[in-house]
């Protein structure tokens, strides 16, 4: 059957302004990192984009290296855009990165403008695109000058191969130098892509003073822990999670009874508010509006529309807060 999106699409979801500029994100973005790539069921994420974007998820989210195999989920979402998205294609927000490796020898990794340039032109092969509308520096590179980086992805800007840029991984330090240079070319920094979550706070410690003082948007990864802020470790590690396989980034090690019983305790309170554990989880990333978007990750339809319904209570009593606060300590 002919893709028709639905006609409600945008009856629900929040947009928020990124940052000081012209354009509003969904305050739930779609990333495909997993469950996206040549290993994966082609219609089970054909699915999960349909239903993100019947819920008014415009922006999905990309990297070069996504996959696996590298390259492969942005060759899916190519598969799907113009299968069934080609007619929405301006009413989408597609993003794509590099900055890890994607072929061997000196020029297929890190930051450099060679590489940089030649990435985006792979991924706009791979997904059938003439640009995207964000394109990332996907983490600092330690041997390149920033001035570089930055000045590469002010080039895409220029020959119309990117609409915005942003960047992802980058310290406090580093994005207050990223956003100087950007300015001094006249390509600002739309956003940066920093990970965070209850159980990782880093960015409060300075990033998102920085952001804030800069006019500069922030969409988060990982908000869940790779599946630590849900129901699925409450009782201990299922077979078909990530912390059971050897490749996760979440370790079965790092599921102590310490770490348990907080999750625990989050649940409790979550279900008091009426939600789930990762809805709970989702809304407090979203909380005061210092988070342009939330990046999301899924394996079915259900968890796209479980999380998205987070949005239905984004509100915390001063208690509320006060009690997160103290299971996290």
């Amino acid at each position: 059957m002919v893709y028709q999106a639905a006609e409600n699409r945008y009856e629900s979801m929040k947009y928020n302004r990124s940052g000081r500029s012209g354009l509003q994100l969904p305050a739930v973005s779609l990333g495909l990192w997993h469950n996206f790539g040549g290993v994966d069921s082609f219609e089970n994420g054909r699915a999960m984009l349909r239903k993100a974007f019947d819920l008014g998820i415009t922006h999905f989210d990309l990297a070069n290296n996504y996959g696996p195999p590298a390259g492969s989920a942005e060759e899916m979402f190519g598969q799907v855009l113009k299968k069934d998205f080609a007619p929405y294609r301006d009413e989408m927000v597609i993003s794509t990165k590099a900055g890890y490796y994607m072929w061997p020898g000196p020029y297929g990794d890190w930051g450099s403008r060679k590489y940089l340039i030649s990435s985006l032109d792979q991924s706009l092969k791979r997904m059938g695109l003439d640009y995207v509308d964000i394109f990332y520096s996907h983490r600092p590179d330690p041997n390149t000058p920033l001035e570089e980086t930055m000045a590469a992805l002010d080039a895409v800007v220029r020959q119309g191969k990117a609409l915005y840029v942003g960047i992802s991984n980058y310290s406090a330090e580093q994005t207050a130098q990223a956003i100087e240079i950007l300015n001094s070319l006249g390509t600002p920094l739309l956003i940066n892509q920093p990970d965070y979550s209850m159980f990782n706070r880093w960015i409060e410690d300075g990033l998102q003073d920085v952001l804030e003082e800069n006019g500069v948007g922030s969409i988060v990864f990982s908000p869940l822990e790779q599946g630590l802020l849900t129901n699925k470790y409450l009782t201990g590690i299922p077979a078909d999670s990530r912390a059971a396989k050897p490749t996760g980034f979440l370790q079965e090690n790092e599921i102590t009874p310490e770490v348990v019983a907080r999750v625990q305790k989050l649940n409790e309170l979550a279900a008091e508010r009426g939600q789930s554990l990762s809805q709970m989880a989702l809304a407090w990333v979203l909380r005061g509006g210092k988070v342009t978007s939330v990046l999301i990750g899924a394996s079915k339809v259900s968890q796209i529309e479980e999380n998205v319904a987070a949005l239905n209570n984004l509100e915390f009593t001063h208690d509320e807060l006060k009690r997160i606060d103290k299971i996290l300590k």
